[in-house]
């Protein structure tokens, strides 16, 4: 955050115009988005407040099929992920990216993804439900595209979120 900073305002000091530029030591667009969508993933992961190893495992393989990455890369990817995941102050860094990076099939795709590590365990809490709508707001998806992904990722949930009290 404060690298952006220093960069917008010396590109004000020197009256060049503010540009996109890779983050963090020269990633490419796609590396950010990849980063972007492991990171949501995985805070979806850890929103129960358990990892599981049935969710890393689910992550894991997501990623070595949607972008074609070896299982060590995948799991460096993870890494990395996890590391800007912590060190967030919030989602919008990551849904921000991926909102202008990726199309609307793009992002139905990723919101089915995320339910499938949701009922990774076999069930879906509070914490997990809420953020999934948080989520689909967000990533910009349209009304019922929510349901849509949550229906092919898991045709029949095996159960709903606890009644609130």
């Amino acid at each position: 955050m404060l690298e952006a900073i220093k960069r917008l305002l010396s590109g004000q000091a020197t009256g060049q115009a503010a540009r996109p530029q890779p983050d963090r030591a020269g990633e490419s667009d796609e590396q950010r988005l990849r980063i972007a969508a492991c990171a949501v993933l995985l805070e979806i992961a850890h929103a129960d407040g358990e990892f599981t190893t049935e969710e890393r495992a689910h992550i894991e393989a997501a990623l070595v099929r949607h972008f074609d990455l070896s299982t060590t890369d995948a799991r460096e990817l993870m890494a990395l992920a996890e590391e800007r995941r912590r060190g967030a102050v919030d989602l919008y860094q990551f849904t921000s990216l991926l909102t202008a990076g990726y199309d609307e099939g793009q992002r139905l795709l990723l919101a089915e993804l995320l339910w499938r590590v949701v009922y990774a365990d076999g069930k879906l809490s509070q914490h997990e439900d809420y953020l999934m709508r948080r989520l689909a707001h967000l990533l910009d998806l349209r009304p019922g595209y929510l349901a849509v992904a949550r229906n092919r990722a898991v045709p029949s949930p095996p159960e709903s979120p606890p009644a609130s009290s």
